[in-house]
């Protein structure tokens, strides 16, 4: 496995990371969870990415009983705050208030008292920008986050952000990011690396469409992420006909090559600098370790040339608000 710096920070995080968006949340079993993080330091997976609002609290839960066993400075753990918590609709965004409420409910259900990286999983445009900056500043200066992130921010929030926070603050952004998904490469990257904001990106095998297993003009297999009602609410992104022929475009290619889609799908987004790493779904440990063989592999030019060719116009290439984005800022 190998590292690289996350943006500005001084975390040195897994070119592969473990996430636990659509699994750990409640899509697969508590003895599978453990497994699978088991898995990922066997693999040198350093970097856990998690959300609040996942399960609603229930990943973040499942997390803190396996990973509170472990000294806490050997594994580097990130979750996020903003989509509703309950039904109550106060309970939801990035006012201060919520900001330090969640916060303190997160480090309890994490079992910890403090994590490396705290985000803001959308923007909020109904908060001033000042008043969400300085929330994020205080839990920082509390101890109770290390360092700032955010997902799905548009170019506009995210240079209004830094005009408000100044340079330091945020070290991350994670967007969707993929062979199928390619929008963040349009305006995201080259703001954030002029300002020393790193991508950890999602979604980077398209919720497992890159693997190959998906065959056009066929039903999904059984037991797969989009034959399970809870795991394939964000299915209509990246599963079509046309993308479905694309990467069986890529298979020969991959074969070719000697790696797995897998391997291919992921080196492909690694192979971007400014992506510091690549956020992975797993459901068993073989998946975990399968995923973290990607780290280190080198694609030649031939082969992305090779690749582009194979995709035709599947892929999003503009910029595209991402799922429950709202775009617009607010000042005071």
């Amino acid at each position: 496995m190998r590292y690289r710096t996350l943006g500005s920070s001084d975390l040195q995080v897994s070119e592969i990371s473990l996430g636990s968006w659509l699994t750990y949340s409640g899509g697969i079993e508590a003895d599978k969870t453990r497994a699978c993080t088991e898995a990922a330091f066997d693999a040198g997976i350093n970097f856990f990415d998690t959300a609040n609002v996942y399960g609603r609290g229930a990943a973040e839960t499942a997390w803190g009983e396996i990973l509170s066993s472990r000294p806490r400075d050997s594994y580097i753990l990130a979750t996020k705050v903003y989509f509703p918590m309950s039904d109550d609709p106060a309970d939801q965004g990035l006012s201060p208030a919520q900001i330090g409420k969640q916060i303190d409910a997160s480090l309890t259900r994490l079992k910890t008292d403090h994590v490396d990286l705290y985000q803001a999983h959308r923007f909020d445009p109904t908060v001033p920008i000042e008043d969400t900056v300085e929330a994020f500043q205080k839990v920082v200066e509390q101890g109770k986050a290390r360092h700032i992130g955010f997902s799905e921010w548009t170019p506009e929030q995210i240079q209004a952000a830094i005009d408000v926070a100044g340079p330091g603050l945020f070290v991350s952004s994670q967007p969707q990011y993929s062979m199928l998904w390619q929008a963040p490469e349009a305006e995201v990257f080259g703001l954030c690396a002029a300002n020393g904001i790193s991508q950890i990106v999602w979604s980077p095998l398209a919720q497992g469409v890159l693997t190959g297993k998906y065959k056009p003009g066929q039903p999904v297999p059984e037991g797969s992420r989009f034959a399970s009602a809870d795991m394939a609410v964000s299915k209509d992104l990246v599963y079509s006909d046309a993308t479905l022929e694309a990467v069986q475009r890529l298979v020969p290619i991959a074969e070719e090559a000697g790696m797995s889609m897998p391997t291919l799908a992921l080196a492909w987004v690694l192979r971007r600098t400014e992506v510091a790493s690549a956020i992975t779904g797993a459901s068993r440990p073989e998946q975990v370790h399968a995923n973290a063989a990607a780290s280190g592999v080198r694609l030649s030019d031939d082969l992305l040339a090779a690749v582009d060719q194979a995709l035709g116009d599947a892929p999003v290439t503009e910029p595209t608000l991402a799922p429950a984005a709202r775009s617009g800022v607010k000042h005071r």
